[in-house]
């Protein structure tokens, strides 16, 4: 699984382009919660490059960047959690999850539909 750093609040934009095309997943990660750590791990030993090659992944630590998950709050109109994983699909988030219901099937699901 290769991660793309989300850093600055100008990629949301970018992010909504791409998902024109291809699902993006967000997950936003707070480096100082083992669940966290946790679901994150879970998800990067469960991800298949060959079942998610179309899908960009994107990183944000939210310790780090705490503006741009307010502002994601903004143009996706999800509450804010940690960790929270989004799939980004034509410019909306069609599916979110937080914690430990954040799962690679359910992802792939969202994905695949």
């Amino acid at each position: 699984m290769t991660w793309n750093q989300l850093q600055d609040k100008e990629l949301l934009d970018k992010i909504i382009e791409e998902s024109q095309e291809n699902p993006v997943v967000i997950f936003k990660h707070s480096t100082s919660c083992s669940i966290s750590a946790m679901a994150l791990n879970r998800l990067e030993r469960s991800w298949e490059d060959s079942e998610m090659s179309n899908v960009k992944a994107y990183f944000l630590d939210l310790i780090a960047y705490r503006d741009i998950s307010n502002a994601i709050v903004e143009k996706f109109g999800v509450m804010h959690q940690s960790p929270q994983i989004l799939l980004i699909k034509n410019g909306e988030c069609v599916y979110d999850d937080s914690h430990m219901g954040i799962s690679y099937q359910n992802l792939k699901t969202g994905v695949a539909a």
